[in-house]
């Protein structure tokens, strides 16, 4: 049973120090790194390594929570996991061990919170929509095509030109245009 560590900084100028000095002064007699490794990233391969290394009974330990996750989701699913494989989780500034009861419960009010939050979200989110179309207004980008350029792209196109050479002359997109124009009856494509 050991501790293993991981230590993870956002850019390459940034300094890994503090995260290192503290995962030795917890015990870790292993330190996996990544350097210049956004958090939002998938791919981290100190982590991977790390988690490869990681046998039934060690515990991966952080300087801090957000060292770990993406976002809550992908921190409770990365715990979870470590669960799974008998392999504890702890993190330092959080003083949060999933190796003792304690230290699981307070790991899981952690996420019921983070998945309140994020229902709350979606439900904001949700009413602002429905608010927003009750007035009438739509969501999603602006419509890049104004009438005026529909009726001359509707010119071109009557003229010869097929519907990219007419986006192209009215300088919209060729998508663009065909909703335009599928969305008006007036002419079909």
């Amino acid at each position: 049973m050991s501790l293993v560590g991981y230590a993870r900084v956002s850019t390459s100028e940034q300094d890994l120090a503090l995260q290192l000095d503290a995962l030795k002064a917890a015990g870790a007699t292993r330190i996996f790194e990544d350097r210049g490794v956004s958090g939002a990233k998938a791919e981290r391969p100190g982590l991977n390594a790390a988690l490869s290394f990681l046998r039934q009974g060690d515990t991966l330990t952080v300087w801090k929570l957000d060292r770990l996750g993406r976002s809550m989701t992908h921190l409770l699913q990365t715990v979870a996991e470590l669960e799974g494989r008998g392999v504890g989780f702890r993190s330092l500034t959080e003083t949060i061990d999933t190796t003792t009861p304690t230290g699981r419960l307070v790991f899981h009010l952690f996420g019921a919170l983070g998945q309140f939050e994020r229902d709350l979200i979606r439900e904001r989110t949700g009413a602002g929509l429905k608010a927003a179309a009750a007035r009438g207004r739509k969501g999603g980008r602006p419509i890049a095509l104004t009438a005026e350029k529909v009726a001359r792209a509707r010119q071109l196109i009557a003229s010869g030109l097929n519907v990219r050479e007419a986006a192209a002359r009215v300088r919209v997109s060729k998508s663009a245009l065909y909703t335009a124009l599928k969305d008006s009856p007036a002419l079909t494509v």
